[in-house]
């Protein structure tokens, strides 16, 4: 048995995985690691059984070492942690690939194990980012900016009176309300921003056929069908986590 540890900004990602697949994913709040609370969570997934091994992702720093610890203390095991240096089957064409983020590296073990190149991974945060595999399979590049929560949240910091919405799918083009207008404007001009983006993308990749895989806890808000997005795959990133466990057996 494998334990997936995903550490985000806001969330947690857990899940137990063996060589076939990825099993029981759920979640819990980054601030409980601060607060002592997260080995609540990790001693729930796993109940009695002891994970053979621990892979971990994170994107707070200041939390990692807790993780780690927590992990030997209570089960003796080590943690194999994602960097650009060990993730299976990446190359690079990009200037300081130490600088990108262990979640993007899960994204891209599993985008091209699963989908090959070119390829984008589209990941739909706190954070929204783009990370993209040319067609020889190198990482070239990608694109960050905000999530629907962030900019909803935005709105409601640097304004007097803009009440606090959390962004749900809306099929209006037109606000009867405050908030409703709000709604309108973070989630179908959150759309409107991947659709530009992927575009450029798409253009830029115009002689092939372009895989655009979307994950990330932001899709409950979006529809369905993303212009431009070829699959969606929720558990893309611990999926790339378990290939990383199973490829550092």
């Amino acid at each position: 048995m494998i334990l997936l540890l995903d550490i985000g900004n806001t969330t947690t990602h857990i899940a137990l995985a063996d060589a076939r697949r990825v099993r029981r994913p759920s979640g819990f709040p980054t601030l409980l690691w601060q607060q002592g609370q997260a080995g609540r969570e990790l001693s729930r997934l796993a109940g009695a059984s002891v994970p053979s091994q621990v892979a971990l992702c994170s994107v707070v720093p200041s939390v990692t070492p807790l993780a780690v610890g927590w992990v030997r203390d209570h089960w003796d095991k080590p943690v194999a942690v994602l960097t650009h240096r060990n993730a299976p089957g990446l190359r690079f064409r990009y200037p300081k690939p130490q600088t990108i983020g262990a979640d993007r590296l899960a994204n891209l073990v599993a985008l091209k194990h699963h989908y090959g190149a070119p390829a984008v991974s589209l990941d739909i945060g706190t954070a929204t980012t783009l990370e993209v595999l040319d067609a020889e399979g190198f990482f070239i590049g990608g694109i960050i900016t905000a999530g629907p929560a962030a900019l909803a949240e935005y709105l409601t910091e640097k304004t007097a009176r803009l009440p606090r919405v959390m962004p749900q799918r809306v099929r209006s083009v037109l606000g009867r309300s405050t908030r409703e207008s709000m709604l309108v404007g973070v989630v179908r001009g959150y759309q409107g921003l991947v659709r530009e983006l992927v575009g450029g993308l798409q253009a830029k990749f115009a002689c092939q056929r372009l895989s655009v895989v979307a994950t990330g806890g932001g899709l409950r808000w979006l529809p369905r069908k993303l212009p431009g997005v070829t699959d969606i795959r929720p558990d893309l990133t611990l999926e790339g986590l378990r290939l990383f466990a199973c490829a550092n057996k």
